[in-house]
């Protein structure tokens, strides 16, 4: 059983957390403030970061933090993100893709894309690109990015990405998952292809009890608590990305979630990728595709 208190020393190693203000970003921003990093807090409000800020150094810790301003649905805010935390750091061992929306009444990014996949998917595949040079010039420096169970109902329609059609809020959920986790493996492939040094690695929490929900009624709610049983505490759903990020035993191109219940509840296990997300024909289009909308090209092959 892994948890936290199995992470090595991360003193001296900085680590940049999207979403760290509340649920499983909280916990992974925590555990790592706790084992020496220095954390960024990479939030969409300056309001919650410093909330956390406050909560995470209220606590004992021996590492240090940092707020920033996030916002993963602008590109241009990206790109501003990336500029500033590169002027101020000569290092990122770790970037935790963590931050997330789910099933919100339809809306869109700024740059006109459905909000799930903008945010989920196409803002942290900008994240990355910025910061990616940074990160392969840090020895030991891992991607994490954080996909759901719910990529296994995911498909990948290249002709909604702005809602073009009709609005299924679960639907573009899944979608933007399954996007999340193509990326992760896409881009180990792409880290092997160029022999780079950092490396990409995918993490699912399973069933937590986070503000996810909070778009959801209280009869869909109660209804997928019927379905998936018990929901974990946040510290506990934060363990996969914690492990991808800190484990020696953690691989490139893998998915780590929890071990029990097909992946809902449990501790750090890798986890079996279904074939939806191991289709590297729609990878390879995926990348093409997200390569021509943010303009960024990464690793260079």
């Amino acid at each position: 059983m892994w948890t936290k208190n199995n992470m090595p020393d991360q003193t001296g190693k900085t680590a940049i957390v999207t979403g760290a203000n509340a649920g499983i970003g909280f916990e992974t921003a925590f555990a790592l403030y706790q084992a020496g990093a220095h954390v960024i807090l990479a939030c969409r409000s300056q309001e919650n970061a410093d909330e956390a800020f406050s909560k995470i150094q209220a606590k004992k810790g021996s590492g240090t933090l940092e707020t920033a301003l996030l916002d993963l649905s602008s590109l241009a805010a990206v790109k501003q993100f990336a500029e500033t935390f590169i002027q101020k750091h000569r290092q990122l061992h770790l970037l935790i893709n963590n931050a997330g929306v789910m099933i919100p009444p339809a809306s869109k990014t700024a740059d006109g894309y459905e909000l799930q996949f903008g945010v989920n998917f196409l803002g942290h595949f900008a994240l990355t690109g910025y910061l990616y040079l940074l990160l392969n010039a840090t020895p030991g420096s891992r991607i994490v990015t954080v996909s759901s169970l719910a990529y296994l109902n995911g498909v990948i329609d290249f002709d909604n990405l702005k809602s073009e059609k009709d609005y299924n809020a679960m639907r573009e959920y899944c979608q933007s998952k399954l996007g999340n986790l193509i990326f992760s493996i896409e881009l180990q492939r792409r880290i092997t292809a160029a022999n780079d040094q950092t490396v990409s690695i995918a993490a699912q929490p399973g069933a937590n009890k986070t503000e996810l929900t909070r778009h959801m009624s209280e009869e869909a709610f109660n209804t997928a608590v019927a379905r998936v049983g018990e929901l974990m505490d946040p510290w506990q759903g934060a363990l996969p990305s914690l492990y991808a990020a800190t484990s020696a035993d953690a691989k490139a191109g893998e998915l780590y979630g929890p071990d029990k219940d097909g992946g809902y509840r449990g501790y750090p296990a890798r986890a079996t990728i279904t074939p939806n997300a191991l289709d590297e024909q729609i990878a390879k289009k995926l990348w093409e595709w997200a390569e021509k909308v943010t303009g960024l090209n990464y690793p260079k092959l």
